[in-house]
């Protein structure tokens, strides 16, 4: 970790860049992506953004990606840049750069950010839970990401559950769904004392509870941190949620879980930069 190496998060709307090393982290950029520009005009952009951090000591970069990477690198149906349907963001990068380049979904990359400068330091497995527009979840095991055979593992919101499937009821899609409500617009009266508010994200706690329950029984980890949008919110539906996990069957695995919210700054880069140092 002493390395020197480039983070880059590239969100749906914004792409974020910077230099990290040691636990430092430097010469952060930051723009707005161009959503409706083509393949060429953000591949530019990650390009351009890339030659503004990098100096003669960077050894890797490190790519987050809101949608799927393959062990190839190349990147599939990325949120929000509706042209980037398969993109050979790895071929491309290192062709130019003349440097490893790792890249994976942003999921992954929040689970190895908390583990190497979060809550996760120490911890020998763990689970990042993403609580946004989805629900999306980055494992590690023994130290390391534990992506599965074909990189589809931890994708736990899509288990079926009720009529739906757990980012159904489990995510920030919850209040439009049931309720035909923006979620923000249920936190700020949630803030205001609204009791409607807070009842409606009791039930999402609950729901959340049941889904936290199958991931535990998958893998009985020691620690599972709570990131994305919703985090905001978890004073509201952290008693519902813990009052559905401690119905598990297994309790002493309650007992010793751990769940924290995420208190990292700069997550999206830090965990970006972590796949070089995963590898």
């Amino acid at each position: 970790m002493n390395k020197s190496v480039i983070g880059i998060d590239l969100g749906g709307t914004n792409i974020r860049g910077g230099l990290v090393e040691g636990k430092t982290l430097s010469s952060i950029t930051s723009q707005k992506i161009k959503v409706d520009g083509t393949i060429e005009d953000v591949l530019q952009q990650v390009f351009a953004l890339t030659d503004s951090i990098i100096n003669s000591a960077v050894t890797a970069i490190g790519i987050g990606v809101p949608g799927l990477a393959d062990e190839q690198g190349i990147v599939y149906d990325v949120l929000n840049i509706p042209c980037w349907k398969e993109v050979p963001l790895k071929k491309l990068m290192e062709e130019r750069y003349q440097l490893p380049v790792f890249i994976n979904n942003d999921a992954n990359c929040f689970a190895l950010g908390e583990f190497h400068f979060g809550s996760g330091q120490g911890k020998n497995d763990m689970v990042g839970l993403t609580i946004g527009t989805g629900l999306g979840t980055g494992i590690i095991l023994n130290k390391q990401l534990y992506a599965g055979a074909n990189g589809g593992a931890g994708e736990f919101g899509t288990i079926d559950y009720l009529d739906k499937c757990y980012e159904y009821y489990c995510s920030g899609q919850y209040f439009s769904n049931v309720y035909g409500v923006d979620g923000e617009v249920i936190f700020m009266n949630a803030e205001a004392g609204n009791e409607d508010a807070i009842e409606m994200f009791k039930e999402m706690g609950f729901h959340l509870g049941n889904a936290i329950k199958t991931i535990m029984y998958a893998l009985d980890v020691e620690l599972i941190v709570i990131g994305g949008s919703v985090k905001v919110a978890y004073k509201y539906f952290e008693e519902k949620m813990w009052k559905q996990i401690k119905t598990s069957s297994f309790q002493k695995s309650v007992n010793r879980l751990q769940i924290v919210v995420s208190e990292l700054p700069n997550s999206g880069i830090l965990g970006a930069a972590s796949l070089c140092y995963n590898h």
